[in-house]
Parts: C-alpha cells; structure tokens; sequence
C-alpha cells in the first residue's frame, strides 16, 4: 500500500512544467496553469490560512466555482494539516431559504472553523453562517493576510477531506477519507486506464468540483499521474453542451467522464453547427455512472456522433460512491458496453435475474475495480450466489473511515470493513448489474421494480423535460394497495390545457416500456422537483411534499430579491467576522 499523501502528489507534480490544469471562461478561451505554478500558489494559501489561525485538523468549508481558486483554497488546506470540505455553492437561485438551511446543517455536522468562499457567492451564504458561527468566520482569500508557509507533515491515516453523500434518499452525511483511501483510489484509477499510444491521458470534465467524480476523479487522478485536465464550468455545459465535445477535441483529450443524463442531453441538444471541425476519434475512455446508466442513451450517443468519430468502444458504464470515495466497479476499456436482458416477472416477483430473449434491458457496470472486493447479500447479510437480486456490499482500501461524528449512522452501513452501498444489484458471469436503490424501490402488488425504468420511459414522451419525473409509491391509508404515482415537470410553454394529453402520453410509456400502470400522474412546473447538491432528483423528498401539499414551484428570483438578500447575507457574514476579528 502507498504512503503517499495529497501533498506529495503535489510536489512531485511541480516537477513537470508540461502538464497542468486548463480552464475555459464562458467565452471557451483557455488559461493555462502548469502543476508548478499551482504548488506555488498552494503554498501561498497555505500561508494565508496559517496566518488566520488555521490549525492541524480544522475543518474549513470551501465555496467556490470552478475556479483556480478553488484548487488554490483545497490543497492548500492540506498543505496547513486542515481537512477541507468542499461544498456546493448556490446554483438554485430560486431556492436560496433550502440552500441556507442545508449548509448551514453541513457546516456543523463537520464543526467547520472557518468558511473560504469566492467574493461573488460570499454575500449568499450570510444566513448559513450565521446560524453556524464557525470561529474563524467566513472569508474570502483576497482578505487574508499573507504569511510564512509551514506545510504539515501528514500520516496515511490522518483525515485527508470531508465529502458529503449525495443525499438522494436522505440528508447528506459527512463522509470521513483519510489520505490511504483518497491515495488508493487515485492510484487504481490511474492504474486502471494505461497510457495510450505511449502518450499520457489528457482529460476534459465539467463536473462540479464539489462533486466526487470530479474532484477525486478529474482533478486527483490528473495530479497522482501527473497529467492535463481541461475543466469546464458546469453552467457552461449546461447552456451549451457542445462546448464539452468541442473540448475534447481541440485538446486532444483521451478521457472524459460525465452521467448518463449528460449523454442524453447532448444527442437532444448539440446541433450539427456546434461541431464543425470535431474530431472525437482520440476520445478513448467515456466513462458513464453517478446515476443509473439507460442503454437506449448510450446507443443514441453512439449513433450520434459516429460521424464525428466517436467510438462505441469508448462508452464504459461504472459505478461508485462516496462512501468509496470514488469508484467501485468498471466496465471493460477497449470493449463496447455490456447489456443484457432479463425476464421482468422473474426479476421483480422472485428477486431472480434470468436472462430472456425480450426482458429488462440492464447494463453491466463491470468487475471491481483493483483491490475492492464485491459481495451481493440478502436481508440477513448472507451472501447470495450469481443471478440473485440483494444488497451490494463493498471491501477495499477506499472504502470511507464512517461519517465524520456520526459513529450510529457509521454503524449501519460499515461492518467488519464491508460497506454496505445501499444499492440493489445482481452478478451475471461476474459483472455487477444494478437494480436500484434499497429505499426507492417500488413496491407493486408484493413486487419490487425500477423507478429509472418508470422515468426512463417518460423521457421519452414530448413535454417531458430531460430527467425530471420521478417515479414513487405509497399505501394510503384504507387503500388495498400500493398506488404508483409519477411527477414530471412538463417543458417551458406547457400550457395547463396540455396537461391531460401528456397525462396520457405518460401513462401510455410506462404501460410500454414498463407493463405498469400508473395511478396518478402529476405535471409540474419546471424546476419543482427537490435536488442533491449534484442533481440528482430525491424521490422521497419529492413524495413527502407532494402528500404535504407543498410540491410548489418555487419562488422566481429576481433581481431585487437576490440583491436584497445578498445585502442581509453580507450584513451577517460582517458580524460574525468581527465577532471572531481576534482569531483572524
């Protein structure tokens, strides 16, 4: 087992001053940043915190874009002996109350001593700092005060970084990495995609770098190798979905790793013209996971952009979590995706996955990645042999220490060095293949089924926008049965008095596609479903309002709104830094 540590990948990094990071403005124009220039702006930062009064261990909460600022305020948090917790800054606009309220419950779930944030989205977290009154307050690194770097020596043990769980099925818990785990992960990636044609992998991601696929996946596997990554900022690519593709290509890159809706979402969107002159013949590894992967997109991506070069070879469904820190299991490289089909009433009646000619489409999500090992557990934590449906548990040196002061919660899912995930899963000639998730399954007449079959199948349906339905159940009181009910929120200019013909539409996919029939269809105005800090829609959230009667769109945000609340926010933010102004 290595014995590296976040910093020592730096400093071996600053050796090479042909590899780096590069970031895109919304214009697409490129700023270079070379590794050795970035450990000198670490090391600077370092400074900045040690000088505020950060200590070995503290826990300081960044908010930040994406940024090089970003990079600046996290490694040189490990280089000061602090944890860094990334955070994710408020991109609802619309939904600022929730926003205020989650972070400021995350910031005291890890006892967060200071919060570095960007000057633009510091006024924003007045409220969530307010209520949590971390004690070196909220700062920004331009209002630091330079001082004397003393990076501190770390153990493999030591807390490398706090990252949160999605919270799809409940609140976001701090999830503990020590740097072996982070170390460990990063190394079996690297290890996992070899160099191509002699040359080192270059990368290109627009995901978040809050989020673990692209923090731990982009930036960390681009600084163990050391390597090149292109980042994008995300509202870039959700505006403009072409510049994803457009980078991969002017750069060269050789991977790139995004989920399954993001492939969906450029075969709807990216026009012709927004290719002109792409080549994704060089894109080797396109890695898919982070949500549940639908071979009917991944086919679409295919056939898409086959004329610009992409290869079916390159798609490579995988599967993680942040309990793992990153990854679990990946499919074959080099190989097109596997999928097979299952019979449905065998699978959601006996829990058994048989294969059939015409059945429920599923794709592989591979074997474990190197030094994870892989177990499919009934109820009672009995391993099940292959073609059984049960829980997914999972054993390597990645897996998280627990969260951070919840040794109850850390508990329930960690034992004898085994995560239990919390998915739903099968093995099928020794590739895992997922169900769902424990908590969203549906139960149907004493049978268990997919929601993402449910959603998938509405997607489909014009007036439905792109991954935002959700698919639930529930028993009403005196009711005989369980009732299906499916929420969707119908695209911009969908009018009420189309609201029963896509009713109708709705029911219609999921009898198709499905065999279901859906009790209730509910359509939504656009942006209504409740969201993680990563996107992902929370089904049981999205249930619990809708019996409360509280599944409102929200509140539009306009301009006199957020600079009303940007100026309480800042009024806040001031107090409480000149309450802690000593520390500081």
């Amino acid at each position: 087992m290595t014995t590296e540590s976040l910093g020592s990948w730096l400093e071996r990094a600053s050796r090479r001053s042909d590899v780096g990071l590069r970031l895109l403005d919304r214009s697409e124009r490129a700023t270079w940043y070379p590794w050795s220039e970035i450990r000198q702006r670490v090391v600077a930062t370092c400074g900045l915190l040690q000088r505020a009064g950060v200590r070995k261990g503290d826990r300081v909460a960044l908010v930040f874009p994406t940024s090089i600022e970003f990079i600046d305020a996290f490694f040189g948090a490990v280089l000061a002996g602090a944890v860094p917790v990334p955070l994710y800054p408020p991109v609802r606009l619309h939904r600022l109350d929730e926003y205020s309220a989650r972070t400021a419950r995350m910031l005291r779930a890890v006892s967060a001593r200071m919060v570095l944030a960007d000057a633009r989205l510091r006024p924003i977290l007045g409220p969530a700092v307010a209520a949590a009154e971390p004690s070196l307050g909220c700062r920004t690194p331009g209002e630091l005060k330079p001082g004397p770097a003393k990076p501190v020596a770390r153990t493999p043990d030591d807390l490398a970084m706090v990252q949160f769980s999605s919270g799809t099925t409940v609140e976001p818990k701090p999830v503990a990495l020590s740097h072996r785990a982070v170390t460990a992960q990063a190394v079996a990636l690297n290890a996992h995609w070899p160099d191509i044609d002699g040359v080192v992998n270059s990368g290109v991601s627009w995901l978040p770098l809050y989020h673990d696929m692209g923090l731990i996946g982009c930036i960390f596997t681009a600084l163990e190798r050391p390597g090149t990554l292109t980042l994008i900022p995300p509202e870039l690519f959700l505006a403009r979905p072409g510049v994803w593709l457009r980078a991969i290509s002017s750069y060269g890159a050789t991977i790139s790793v995004a989920p399954n809706f993001a492939y969906g979402v450029s075969v709807a969107k990216i026009a012709d013209e927004d290719l002109v002159g792409v080549d994704l013949s060089g894109w080797r590894i396109a890695l898919c996971g982070a949500e549940p992967v639908v071979p009917r997109v991944l086919r679409r991506f295919v056939e898409r952009f086959a004329g610009w070069g992409f290869r079916p070879e390159s798609l490579t469904p995988v599967y993680g979590l942040s309990e793992a820190t990153l990854a679990v299991t990946f499919s074959e490289l080099g190989a097109p995706f596997a999928s097979r089909h299952f019979d449905r009433d065998r699978l959601s009646a006996e829990g058994r996955a048989v294969p059939a000619a015409d059945g429920l489409e599923l794709v592989s999500v591979g074997r474990p990645l190197a030094g994870i090992d892989v177990r499919v557990r009934d109820g009672e934590g009995r391993e099940l042999p292959p073609g059984r449906v049960g829980g997914v548990w999972a054993r390597g040196p990645s897996i998280m220490d627990g969260y951070l002061g919840r040794p109850e919660a850390t508990d329930e899912v960690l034992r004898d060095g085994w995560l239990d995930t919390g998915d739903l899963g099968f093995m099928h000639d020794g590739e895992l293949y997922l169900t769902g998730r424990k908590k969203d399954v549906l139960i149907l007449r004493g049978r268990n089924h997919s929601p993402t079959e449910v959603e998938a199948a509405v997607d489909e349906v014009d007036g439905v926008r792109l991954g935002c339905s959700v698919a639930v159940t529930w028993l009403p009181e005196g009711a005989d049965g369980e009732v299906l009910l499916l929420l969707v929120e119908a695209n911009r200019g969908a009018g009420r008095s189309d609201d029963d013909e896509l009713i109708e539409a709705c029911r219609k996919a999921v009898r198709v596609a499905a065999g279901l029939e859906v009790d209730v269809v509910e359509v939504l105005e656009p942006g209504t479903l409740p969201r993680t800090s990563s996107g992902k829609l929370r089904r049981a959230a999205s249930l619990e309002l809708y019996l409360a009667g509280e599944l409102v769109p929200p509140e539009k945000m306009t301009p006199w709104r957020l600079a009303g609340a940007a100026v309480k926010g800042s009024l806040e933010v001031a107090r409480l830094n000149r309450k802690n102004r000593g520390r500081g």
